[in-house]
């Protein structure tokens, strides 16, 4: 099983959420919480904080675990774990996705997510 962490990103009430221009054919155009596999000896909080920093040259800080889906593509199993994260500085810039959103939490459900992903929406969703 790989381990994937996901951003929460929130900015006016609404949430980060990015389409892919690369991966698989699972997840390739379709929408997720941004971040990525965790390196070895790496912890979870540093994963999500490297990957948003190579993705979107962006610095944020991983503030807190919310939760995680276990989901398993045709060629693989993933842990995808969601920590809320704290915008620091720096603008976006696309590196592994071709636009990006700040959509309302019950709003994030009707992109077309990555499987994993949809879950994790619901349980956005339900947050008050």
């Amino acid at each position: 099983m790989i381990t994937v962490v996901a951003a929460l990103i929130e900015k006016n009430n609404k949430y980060l959420i990015a389409r892919r221009s690369t991966g698989s054919s699972d997840v390739l155009g379709k929408w997720e919480f941004p971040g990525g596999k965790v390196e070895k000896d790496e912890t979870e909080e540093k994963a999500i904080e490297r990957e948003i920093k190579e993705e979107f040259e962006m610095d944020i800080k991983a503030i807190r675990f919310l939760t995680n889906n276990v989901c398993e593509y045709p060629s693989k199993t993933i842990d995808l774990r969601l920590y809320k994260c704290k915008y620091l500085s720096g603008k976006f810039h696309l590196h592994d996705h071709s636009e990006y959103v700040f959509a309302d939490k019950n709003e994030i459900i009707n992109y077309d997510l990555c499987p994993a992903d949809i879950p994790l929406a619901e349980f956005v969703k339900e947050q008050k």
